[in-house]
């Protein structure tokens, strides 16, 4: 897992850190090491200063060396405490070394370890990455997929636009049509009724008409019954016959006021 942006900031400023504090560490060991070998020698110089004053003291003293001899030689114990002084600031020196060098080989160990997990979370970040390129990929392909299909919706969008267009325009023309459809069936309609009225109107008047001469012929039939008896009973024979006669001619004009009746009835 990746380290937090923090805790990753925090480990280049102590690094940045150790690299500023241990650029001149060389130089500063250097100089150590020489203020330490100058300190032996200002201290073997010490005991040989010592050691020839103590021979000047004592001039009957030798300053040879002879083997055997168990007398102690001045210059022989400080050459030898100067030499012990070395030694001892050797070792020292080199158990410093095999301390500076344990505690290098425990760095290089935690290096090693750390180089490991970097490189375990290297390997990690890049299928990470890998991963996410293939996640880009396939992202990128669904949407020129999408921008293909919304492409396709666009044009049935306007396809289908323009045939609802058309289809209110046919359904504009179709309402006027009915429109005036509607006016042209009022229209016939109330024509219709005026003709059927006009024709009701006609047959109430031949109806009329028709009661009219039906009440006028009843009045002439009896206007002319009465006249006939009269006639009968003053006059003769000669009298009957015209009587007949006349009676033949009433019958004749009630035959033809029948007739003109039946001419005027509603039907005709």
């Amino acid at each position: 897992m990746a380290e937090p942006a923090w805790q990753e900031l925090l480990r280049l400023r102590l690094s940045e850190r150790n690299a500023r504090e241990s650029a001149y560490s060389p130089i500063i060991e250097q100089y150590r090491r020489l203020a330490q070998q100058t300190k032996l020698l200002k201290e073997r110089n010490a005991s040989l200063l010592r050691a020839v004053a103590s021979v000047k003291q004592n001039p009957s003293s030798s300053t040879v060396f002879v083997p055997g001899t168990s007398e102690d030689n001045p210059v022989r114990q400080a050459y030898i405490s100067s030499l012990e002084s070395q030694i001892s600031s050797l070792r020292d020196e080199l158990a410093t070394v095999y301390k500076t060098q344990g505690q290098n080989a425990q760095r290089l160990l935690a290096m090693n370890e750390t180089l490991r997990e970097k490189e375990e979370l290297a390997r990690i970040e890049t299928e990470s990455l890998r991963k996410a390129r293939e996640d880009v990929f396939n992202l990128k392909r669904k949407v020129d997929q999408h921008a293909e299909l919304m492409v396709e919706k666009d044009r049935t969008a306007q396809i289908l636009h323009d045939e609802i267009s058309t289809l209110q325009l046919e359904l504009g023309q179709v309402e006027e049509r009915n429109q005036n459809l509607t006016r042209d069936n009022a229209k016939l309609l109330q024509r219709w009724l005026d003709a059927k009225q006009t024709e009701v109107n006609r047959m109430n008047e031949a109806n009329d008409f028709y009661e009219d001469m039906r009440t006028r012929f009843r009045d002439n039939s009896e206007a002319a019954s009465n006249a006939g008896d009269s006639d009968a009973q003053s006059t003769s024979g000669n009298g009957n016959a015209n009587g007949e006669e006349a009676g033949a001619g009433t019958k004749d004009g009630t035959r033809s006021q029948q007739e003109k009746g039946v001419n005027l009835t509603p039907n005709g």
